[in-house]
Formats: structure tokens, C-alpha cells, sequence
């Protein structure tokens, strides 16, 4: 796929249920994709805007993704309950929670693996029965066979704002301390943990991806969201997002340009 510009974009808001997307369901992985991924493919639904992947994973205990390659890719990982262990060949790791953003940058070409066996290293280290629940989204960089890397950033405190916060930027606007860098010029994650009744505005912007990673909203022009829905926003104004009676937690992409 190649980038390409945005000419005159139509405004929409085409929401996709939870119940719509993707399932890959195997003894030790719980996946579900709102885009094609692995065995799983339609050609109308390959992506939206920068965004190739947006995977909401349950992974097992003891259990994980094993070492795999990646090339030329942004890889954002934001974990919503338990905790996963990164490893890869440019000698990162780490334990990433609820709170904590991380990027891989593929680049040139990396392995990596991520398991849910935190224990092992630090045996006090939680219950060793728990599930690792993450969201995990890719974006095409904007530059092709960089050299691989790794960032982290402990965000919690931010949340707890209830403010949209800005994860993980490559636009030069959005690059707060808040924020960890994502190789793509085009491109912003925000997240939000809303209290029952809080609202934000999103972000005004020619493509605009939401994905209600819990809770449920009311979508300004589109009604109430559940959790696991998207709303896929072509020429977002800065619609209003009010949190349901069970609170919220919400991921957000902000885009410049798109895919063809």
C-alpha cells in the first residue's frame, strides 16, 4: 500500500459493531480485528485512513505470541487489564500495564515476542492466573527501512484527568511529554478514561478512528456506542463523546492522510 493525499473527503460516520468484527478464538488467544488480519480478509475492510490493525487481544496466562518478525510498521500497544512482557532483537523488554503506552517501530526489520508470564520476571509479580487484555494497533510509517526501535511511557497519571491525552504522535502539534513518538508525520493516539456523564471533544481532522475499548458513550450524530464498537470518521468537526452510566475508556486516531 502507498500513501496518498486527501482531496474533497465526504463527511460520515460509519459505526461498526462489536459483534461485526473479525474472531480468531484458539485455547490460548481470545482476537478480535476490525480490519482484515491473518486468515481473515474482505477487501472493502483493509483499513481506515493510516490504520492497518486495531486487534483487541485476550491472551491466556502462561501463554503469548512467540517470536515473530515484523518489517516496516508502528506497532502501539495499550493494555487495559493484567500485564504483557515484551522481548525483542534489539535487546528491549519490559512489562507493559494498564497506563503504560508503548511503540515498536519495526523499521528495517525486528523479532519480538509477548507473552503473559510476567511472574517470571518478578515472581511477587501479580497472580500467575490472570488474563493480559490489550489493544494492539499498527500504522504504515511514513518512512520505510528505519532502524528498529522501542519507547515506553507511563501516561496513568494523565488519564486520570479524564482529558483526551495525546499517547503517541508523529505530528509535530501533538508532541507533548505526554506523548511517545510514532514515525508518522500524519498520525496522533489519543486515549480517555471518562467517569459516568464525562464527555470529550475528538479531534477535528479529515479521518478520525474511535474504538470504545470499554464502557459505553453517546456519539454525538451517531448514538450510543457499546463496548468493542468503532466509529470510522471522515471529516471529523470535533464531535462531542458523553460517557454512559458505567463510565468509559476510549482510543482515538487522528489522521492526515490515507491509504491507497
Amino acid at each position: 500500500m502507498t500513501r496518498s493525499a486527501l482531496t474533497t473527503l465526504t463527511p460520515s460516520v460509519d459505526v461498526r459493531r462489536a459483534g461485526e468484527r473479525f474472531h480468531t478464538e484458539i485455547d490460548w488467544l481470545d482476537s478480535r480485528h476490525s480490519f482484515s488480519f491473518g486468515q481473515h480478509y474482505d477487501p472493502s475492510n483493509t483499513h481506515f485512513g493510516l490504520l492497518l490493525v486495531s486487534n483487541d487481544d485476550v491472551v491466556r496466562a502462561g501463554t503469548g505470541f512467540d517470536t515473530h518478525p515484523h518489517r516496516d510498521m508502528e506497532i502501539v500497544t495499550w493494555v487495559l487489564e493484567g500485564s504483557l512482557v515484551h522481548q525483542d532483537s534489539t535487546g528491549h523488554s519490559g512489562v507493559i500495564y494498564p497506563g503504560l503506552a508503548q511503540r515498536m517501530s519495526a523499521g528495517s526489520g525486528i523479532l519480538h515476542s509477548e507473552k503473559n508470564d510476567s511472574w517470571r520476571l518478578d515472581p511477587a509479580a501479580g497472580p500467575h492466573d490472570k488474563d493480559v487484555h490489550f489493544v494492539q494497533m499498527w500504522v504504515l510509517p511514513d518512512t520505510e527501512r528505519i532502524t528498529p526501535g522501542y519507547a515506553q511511557l507511563d501516561i496513568g497519571p494523565q488519564l486520570d484527568s479524564g482529558e483526551l491525552v495525546v499517547v503517541a504522535s508523529g505530528m509535530p502539534k501533538h508532541n507533548t511529554d505526554s506523548a511517545i513518538s510514532i514515525h508518522q508525520k500524519h498520525a496522533a493516539l489519543f486515549a480517555a478514561r471518562l467517569q459516568p456523564g464525562a464527555s470529550i471533544n475528538l479531534p477535528q481532522a479529515p479521518l478520525v478512528h474511535l474504538f470504545l475499548a470499554r464502557g459505553s458513550v453517546e456519539l454525538e450524530g451517531a448514538g450510543k456506542l457499546d463496548t468493542g464498537d468503532t466509529a470510522r470518521i471522515t471529516v471529523g468537526d470535533g464531535q462531542r463523546v458523553i460517557a454512559g452510566s458505567d463510565g468509559a475508556e476510549v482510543l482515538v486516531w487522528e489522521m492526515h492522510a490515507t491509504l491507497s
